[in-house]
């Protein structure tokens, strides 16, 4: 679990797409280096996340790290644009000592959007995304949480076409590595989990209860389909 606050900004020093030693396990696998901050406590098997995406350490030295990326990954996220000298947003997993300043973030990026515009706002910056896929349009709310490229930021509007707004302050564009993109690009998405979960109660509630005959929603829609029959009485 991580919080969306970023801790490093680290870089990519290789990318390799057949990593055939023991800690790339014959897969992709991606070293990051720039690390030594979020090191200096870690273990094999941790999760760092890189870019927002929840990634298994395998390999780590005093500065630099390496993960294995699986093919779900790949398919998910922009992982197979980054390339030696990228920079990514690093996030340790929680600790019990860390102050969760962000909201529940799990890692697990949902999908790509694309940056569709980038205005300067005072001393912030306004940008606009449109997500690939239309399916999660439903879990971007105004002024709710969203991780972009593992940045905890919130939706500042949301226009007719689907396209959603965030303004991000002087300090955090100091931090992250949304700033050093440009319209074009692809950035890391994973909606706010409390949606998801709200929307699956809310749909198993509801097919028990149509199941269910002699639920009070099922005997409600009982009287209001013969009403509609029947005409009133």
């Amino acid at each position: 679990m991580f919080t969306g606050i970023v801790e490093l900004i680290g870089t990519v020093a290789e990318y390799k797409e057949y990593d055939t030693s023991h800690s790339g396990g014959g897969g992709v696998s991606v070293s990051i280096t720039d690390a030594a901050p979020i090191l200096t406590d870690c273990h094999i098997g941790d999760s760092i996340a890189v870019n927002g995406i929840c990634l298994t350490v395998t390999e780590y030295s005093a500065d630099t790290f390496k993960v294995g990326i699986s093919p779900e990954t790949i398919k998910r996220t922009n992982v197979s644009s980054w390339q030696a000298g990228s920079k990514v947003n690093l996030e340790r997993a929680v600790g019990q000592d860390v102050r969760f300043g962000g909201h529940y973030v799990q890692g697990h990026v949902d999908g790509v959007a694309k940056i569709v515009s980038r205005e300067p706002e005072g001393n912030s910056i306004v940008f606009g995304f449109k997500l690939d896929n239309k399916e999660y349009e439903k879990y971007i709310v105004e002024k709710g949480f969203i991780c972009i490229d593992g940045t905890s930021l919130t939706i500042t509007k949301i226009d007719p076409t689907g396209a959603f707004y965030i303004a991000m302050i002087k300090h955090t564009q100091e931090k992250v590595v949304l700033p050093l993109k440009a319209v074009g690009d692809e950035v890391n998405i994973e909606v706010d989990l409390t949606g998801k979960v709200i929307e699956k109660q809310v749909i198993l509630q509801l097919q028990d209860q149509i199941d269910n005959e002699q639920s009070p929603l099922a005997k409600l829609l009982e009287k209001l389909i013969d009403r509609k029959l029947t005409g009133p009485r």
